[in-house]
């Protein structure tokens, strides 16, 4: 089952039907044993309209741009291991069940007619894993399964279907890589010119990164055992040659694996395991059309996991198209502010943004230096590019150790920043959004936001670079009045945080273009009023927009100016 481009399928579908039926001219019996073969490849290869191409199918060369046949391989059945957890976890009743995700703070759903989930484990000994992934676990001094791991890896290891949603800095990485060594371990070996076993789709080359270091983290004790990463930005012969050789586990953002299919660098032949990772954040960057590319062509037997921090509509239509009978894992407040993470606001004019970031960073050094600190580990926000560079440039002129992070920058100038901000000896990092999800740096005491995102979902995903894994953070946000309709989101957010209130927004494209105009509603109202004679003190606003020019208590929240003042417009 070679993958074929779009674009070839035509002429492919011709072939086939060509060579069909001088076959059947020829031939007018087949053994019941050929029929039993004919019957179980077509299962194996009818998960969609796309999907109907056999290993004979002609594909791409990489070295030209005409059709050669490709290499038949016949294809190792897939080992779907028979996984039980310790006799103590089997042992557990309904209730000791239910205490234990109470406990957790998880909740779980399964659809109607599926099999009960199967239990939270909140030790990785009665998760009865593979003695070399134990072997890595110990190395690397991890003790207790967070959350979303105790339930979201049981789900993986006993093989159904998993969407998992938890908040940044839950774990989620960890609860689908081993998991998915488990499962790669138990299947027969990889030869030279196989697919990988295993892939894992994420939106970012820094997130995929990332992602193929916890796998090689925990896959170092299994013997010859290899993963691939394959990114935009780097050398793709180096990819192709490592692709070909043959490996268990590919992590990759969704472009550059299409390219290396259509390139026939790589098939999804074996493949029965795949997870996407930060779904919400590929189909906001546009990779909806080569996730369905890859999922529309996968054998029928195999296992997906997606996982996303937020369940927009579209997460949920996306599961609903490509999962089966999923467990459902939701752990803590989805699509939240992190409570771990003391929020500050303050209103400032644009031109005295940087001087005043200068000001408050001098500051916290002057203060670590005295203390005899090191310099808290921060992250600061920017909006675009250039501005980027600029704030960069201006606090290494300060006398700090500053480095830009964006989109403009080479793959290996984004590694080496990434690797100075995490292991030393820069301790400032300023970012665009490329930076605002999935990227996990242990120890970030603290995010400024020199320019607020246009969402408070982006928001919320800035703010929890920091308060990590139950640590706590802090988040500074400079404001004008273009950002007056998400202060007052970000206020009332807060507001409910301490009040004991279950926090949670929508999210998503939907809930992203009804904040837009809810945004825009709110700007006419406000100029509405100014334009009003000064003996008329209010509008009317439909009740949906009043909390929005209400202030909101002031908790937690460090205004520059009067209250007054950060609702003038």
């Amino acid at each position: 089952m070679s993958y074929v481009p779009p674009h070839l399928r035509k002429s492919v579908a011709a072939t086939v039907t060509a060579t069909a039926t001088a076959t059947t001219t020829t031939t007018t019996t087949a053994t019941p044993t050929n029929v039993d073969n004919i019957t179980t490849n077509h299962k194996l290869n009818s998960k969609s309209n796309n999907n109907a191409f056999s290993n004979s199918t002609p594909r791409r060369s990489s070295a030209n741009n005409h059709i050669q046949p490709s290499r038949a391989l016949a294809v190792p059945n897939v080992v779907l291991p028979q996984w039980k957890p310790s006799e103590r976890v089997l042992r557990l009743k309904p209730e000791q069940i239910e205490e234990v995700r109470l406990r957790l703070n998880v909740d779980v759903t399964v659809t109607p007619d599926s099999p009960a989930a199967p239990a939270p484990i909140e030790s990785f000994t009665d998760m009865c894993l593979a003695s070399s992934i134990m072997k890595d676990i110990a190395i690397h001094e991890y003790t207790t399964p967070t959350s979303i791991q105790a339930q979201a890896m049981p789900v993986a290891l006993s093989g159904r279907d998993l969407l998992g949603c938890a908040e940044t800095g839950s774990g989620k990485t960890a609860a689908f890589t081993i998991p998915m060594i488990q499962h790669c371990i138990a299947q027969p070996p990889v030869r030279r010119g196989d697919g990988p076993l295993a892939l894992v789709l994420a939106p970012t080359r820094e997130l995929a990164q990332q992602i193929e270091k916890e796998v090689k983290a925990f896959s170092q004790s299994v013997e010859s055992f290899r993963t691939a990463i394959v990114v935009g930005g780097t050398n793709i012969a180096d990819q192709r040659s490592e692709l070909r050789a043959g490996v268990e586990i590919v992590v990759a953002t969704p472009g550059r694996f299409i390219d290396h299919l259509q390139q026939g660098n790589t098939s999804l032949t074996r493949i029965s395991y795949v997870v996407l990772d930060e779904a919400d954040r590929m189909l906001d960057m546009g990779f909806e059309p080569q996730i369905r590319e890859v999922m529309h062509n996968l054998p029928e037997k195999h296992q997906t996991l997606l996982f996303s921090a937020t369940m927009p509509v579209e997460i949920e239509a996306l599961a609903q198209e490509y999962l089966t009978n999923p467990v459902q894992v939701k752990v803590g407040k989805v699509s939240s502010p992190t409570e771990n993470v003391s929020q500050t606001l303050e209103k400032i004019s644009e031109s005295e943004k940087i001087d005043r970031l200068l000001s408050l960073l001098v500051e916290e050094a002057a203060l670590a230096e005295k203390l005899g600190h090191p310099f808290p580990l921060t992250i600061v926000f920017v909006e675009r590019k250039t501005r980027c560079d600029e704030v960069a440039e201006a606090l290494v002129a300060q006398g700090l150790n500053a480095v830009a992070l964006h989109g403009g920058r080479t793959q290996s100038e984004r590694e080496g920043a990434l690797r100075d901000f995490r292991h030393g000896p820069t301790n400032i990092l300023v970012a665009t959004d490329v930076a605002s999800r999935g990227l996990d740096v242990t120890g970030v005491a603290h995010v400024v936001n020199l320019d607020l995102p246009k969402t408070m979902e982006d928001y919320v995903h800035r703010i929890g670079r920091t308060g990590r894994a139950g640590s706590t953070g802090r988040a500074t946000s400079f404001y004008t009045d273009r950002d007056m309709f998400l202060v007052s989101q970000i206020r009332k957010a807060i507001a409910d945080v301490q009040s004991g209130n279950t926090v949670a927004f929508a999210t998503g494209k939907v809930a992203r273009r009804k904040e837009r105009e809810a945004a825009a509603a709110q700007k006419e109202a406000r100029m509405a009023q100014s334009k009003l004679p000064a003996t008329i003190s209010s509008i009317n606003v439909e009740d949906k927009y009043k909390y929005m020019i209400s202030p909101a208590p002031n908790a937690m929240i460090k205004n520059e100016g009067s209250a007054d003042d950060a609702w003038d417009d």
